[in-house]
């Protein structure tokens, strides 16, 4: 047995000389918070990296998320998905709105925008879909229902960085996209988040609510928060940028790995990857089926006790959580597709740095049982 544990995701540490300089020009400049050289720096970067043409950097994606809904002036209820991290309802919950449920294509792990039209209330105001494991919504259709009702979308996108589908950044689509730049993304700033507008006029309502809604020296304008992002968070996002294709390229291999050695595996079903985007391969997650001889359960616990440290995202599902499952559209009979695909997707270890061998472990923990 390995007695090194093995975690679900690791970040993407550069060599500290590479951070240094970016450290001593802030002590220098005495400039710590606040836009920032570096803070405008990394939007610049981030912009052209990410093929968008405005984008807000926050100290976190869950302040970006409730800064988005208030942006975009949200109430009543927001149609969204119970298969994501607590973040994407609680954004909901803290603006004084009803989250309202919707079961996920079983296929893509996405809402289902097949399901969308029928939570329709006249209280429905918005949809905040996610890209779950990177991989894209239905775009195009939940797009359709939104124009058709009048419904803002606002898509938590804290998956999809660097994520392109057709040809273009996946970002560009919807009135919103939040991102997450936490220490667990394949891209992060230690702690950071950033919200992509559509236009400048946006963009710089979002930078006046991040900024507890300060207009200017004497102006006050809405009853904004604090979000910004510190210079010593911007100068680690602009290192890590230089790195992040390399680190991707590292990912794609720990991926292509599990799914040769794991395809003929009974009972284990391999998450499939979007045929018309790229993946960013921040996520392997597998299905522990029925006819696997361990429950989901069982094998998370086997791989712990050898070290090997996997996640059950997501699990529970938020609209089981106590705050949620009060709420009509949380009836577990109303997701059976989530409810599903919750009690059994287990994902494993992904990271830059994971080694052969290290995977290999891995790999044969799941088949020796």
């Amino acid at each position: 047995m390995n007695n090194k544990n093995i975690p679900v995701t690791q970040p993407f540490l550069p060599e500290l000389s590479e951070f240094i300089p970016y450290l001593e020009k802030i002590w220098d400049n005495r400039w710590l918070t606040n836009n920032g050289p570096f803070h405008q720096q990394l939007e610049a970067e981030l912009c052209r990296y990410l093929g968008v043409e405005h984008i807000s950097i926050f100290n976190n994606a869950t302040i970006a998320l409730i800064t988005a809904l208030q942006a975009m002036r949200i109430n009543g209820e927001v149609i969204t998905t119970p298969y994501s991290f607590v973040a994407t309802s609680h954004s909901i919950m803290w603006n004084g709105l009803e989250p309202v449920f919707v079961d996920i294509d079983p296929e893509t792990f996405n809402l289902d925008p097949a399901k969308i039209e029928a939570a329709i209330t006249p209280r429905t105001t918005a949809i905040m879909p996610v890209h779950c494991y990177s991989n894209p919504c239905d775009v195009a259709a939940i797009q359709k229902i939104a124009d058709s009702y009048g419904l803002k979308v606002i898509y938590d996108a804290a998956h999809a960085f660097g994520v392109n589908y057709k040809g273009e950044s996946l970002l560009k689509w919807g009135d919103l996209s939040i991102l997450s730049f936490h220490a667990t993304k394949v891209f992060n700033t230690f702690e950071g988040g950033a919200i992509i507008s559509p236009d400048a006029k946006t963009k710089q309502r979002i930078d006046c609510l991040k900024n507890f809604g300060i207009a200017d020296e004497l102006t006050v304008t809405a009853p904004g928060i604090n979000g910004k992002m510190s210079e010593i968070n911007a100068a680690f996002g602009l290192v890590q940028l230089k790195h992040i294709d390399q680190a991707m390229q590292q990912r794609q291999a720990v991926d292509t790995r599990y799914r040769t050695a794991l395809a003929d595996v009974q009972g284990i079903t391999i998450y499939q990857h979007h045929p018309e985007a790229n993946s960013n391969y921040s996520y392997f997650p597998i299905l522990v089926e029925a006819d696997y001889p361990l429950s989901r359960d069982e094998l998370y616990e086997k791989l712990k006790v050898n070290n090997i440290l996997s996640r059950r995202y997501f699990y529970p599902l938020i609209s089981n959580m106590p705050m949620y499952r009060g709420l009509p559209s949380a009836q577990i009979g109303q997701l059976p597709e989530a409810n599903q695909l919750a009690d059994k997707v287990l994902c494993l270890p992904i990271f830059h740095e994971l080694s052969a061998d290290e995977q290999m472990q891995i790999i044969e923990t799941i088949k020796n049982c």
